[in-house]
């Protein structure tokens, strides 16, 4: 398979202090790879690194081929709208109704008529789980999960060829954390089939990941298969997971 995305020696920091340090990552085309790390550790960072909204330090970063690291807002536009980013609050306009932010994208970025707009909102909407009777309300007007699946549409009606999530299920309740889950591997059965996964969420790890990386004081301290992972030996690594498994 091919890379979709490739991360090689990316280093970024703050303030003088480094955050990510040194690291290389790849997704290939068709696989759900889940970066799993503490509060802090850089896998936010990195995920906006991806989406060029940080630019790396060092390292280059190549997003469907072409490095993105040196290119410019105007020059990321097209590669950004092939990709679909779920922020972890969802980040919805709050002035703005359920279906004048998923349409959103749709008016921005292209020149649809109404009635297309319309047809892909409540589709996408659909595909997440939500009637055309919340169209016309505002982001206040529902619940956490309901807000998440309505960002989750929002990221997937453009099409994206690759799905980014910022922790999915930070704040939600067992109940909607399994729903959100059951989106995920969906979507990688035929509507976006590569996606990247931010989470410290072990049970949500081990329903959607191919593989995994353990993103530990901004290096990977474990990169594979969800079962190589869990076992690993290395102290850090065990003593992450074992934390998650607790909480």
């Amino acid at each position: 398979m091919a890379a979709i995305i490739e991360i090689v020696d990316v280093e970024k920091g703050f303030e003088a202090i480094p955050v990510l340090q040194g690291v290389s990552l790849a997704l290939e085309t068709g696989e759900t790879l889940v970066v799993m790390g503490g509060s802090g550790s850089g896998k936010t960072v990195l995920l906006r690194l991806i989406a060029g909204l940080f630019r790396p330090d060092a390292g280059q970063i190549r997003v469907f081929g072409q490095n993105i690291e040196d290119l410019s807002e105007e020059e990321l536009l097209p590669i950004r709208r092939r990709m679909g980013y779920v922020f972890q609050g969802a980040a919805l306009f709050d002035s703005l109704s359920v279906y004048e932010n998923v349409g959103y994208p749709l008016r921005e970025h292209t020149r649809l008529r109404e009635d297309e707009v319309r047809r892909r909102v409540v589709h996408f909407l659909s595909l997440v789980g939500l009637g055309p009777e919340i169209l016309e309300q505002l982001p206040a007007e529902l619940s956490g999960g309901m807000r998440k699946r309505v960002g989750i549409a929002r990221a997937l009606v453009g099409e994206p060829e690759v799905m980014l999530f910022d922790e999915p299920t930070a704040g939600l309740d067992p109940t909607n954390s399994k729903m959100v889950a059951e989106l995920i591997i969906r979507m990688g059965e035929g509507v976006c089939d590569s996606s990247i996964v931010v989470t410290h969420d072990l049970e949500l790890a081990k329903a959607v990941a191919d593989r995994v990386a353990v993103l530990i004081r901004g290096r990977f301290a474990a990169v594979g298969a969800l079962g190589e992972v869990l076992e690993s030996r290395d102290k850090a690594v065990q003593a992450f997971l074992a934390g998650e498994a607790k909480s």
